[in-house]
């Protein structure tokens, strides 16, 4: 989940019902390593705040 928001499960629900070719699973695995990389970022974002307010 990104703020509420998940793109991976709406992505696959969009294609729900045909098959993915190889290119879609590509694309599929390329948004999964942003959405982990956009997460690690929040949560250093999140200790950075953290910090600044000791």
């Amino acid at each position: 989940m990104i703020g509420g928001y998940q793109p991976a499960q709406k992505w696959l629900k969009d294609r729900k019902g045909r098959a993915l070719g190889f290119d879609d699973v590509k694309h599929y695995r390329a948004i999964i390593k942003i959405l982990l990389e956009t997460s690690q970022i929040m949560g250093t974002i999140s200790m950075t705040l953290d910090a600044s307010t000791i």
